[in-house]
């Protein structure tokens, strides 16, 4: 399925995808970036294992969550894992690469992965991410949800690697994605 343009207003589209693929595929894992808990909460009672992978915090302003506690603690109510971390395709190097200047392996992995949309880019991110953390089962397929600035536009089914070894991380098939960039 391609969107025409990216963005939330195909995020509801994309949840409905994603849902339909579980089903078909027998997937129980969906791991979905929400960095206000908005597109996560498109998931309450779907019977499956949900990780909500939020923005570092941090991301917008230092030292402040995007999302609010009260929305974490109503997402972990509906049985919905909530995970803030470290991005693992930014983090400390773009720290080094704002600092000295210059790309560094990690942000040449995001921009390599972004010549398929920011969303994913954003599925593979928050899928090892989620490995890394122990809230889904290693070398078993997901479901990756992720977008393009707000929203979901963008999922994946894949197998994903620690961050270790990322390069063993296998993308099976794109569920939905915007078919432009703009």
């Amino acid at each position: 399925m391609y969107w025409e343009k990216p963005g939330r207003d195909n995020t509801k589209a994309t949840v409905q995808q994603v849902l339909k693929a579980a089903k078909e595929k027998g997937i129980k894992d969906i791991v979905v970036a929400s960095n206000t808990g908005e597109t996560a909460e498109l998931f309450k009672n779907s019977g499956l294992n949900v990780v909500c992978v939020t923005h570092v915090n941090g991301y917008a302003n230092p030292g402040e969550m995007e999302i609010s506690q009260e929305k974490i603690e109503e997402l972990k109510k509906a049985g919905i894992k909530v995970l803030t971390t470290t991005h693992v395709l930014s983090g400390a190097e773009r720290g080094i690469s704002k600092k000295f200047g210059g790309v560094y392996p990690v942000e040449i992995i995001a921009h390599s992965l972004r010549m398929l949309g920011q969303g994913v880019k954003v599925c593979v991110e928050i899928a090892v991410m989620a490995l890394d953390a122990g809230l889904i089962p290693y070398g078993q397929e997901v479901i990756a949800v992720g977008g393009t600035g707000r929203g979901a536009d963008t999922a994946v089914v894949m197998t994903p690697s620690h961050a270790s070894s990322i390069f063993n991380t296998w993308i099976s098939e794109i569920i939905c994605k915007p078919r432009n960039r703009k």
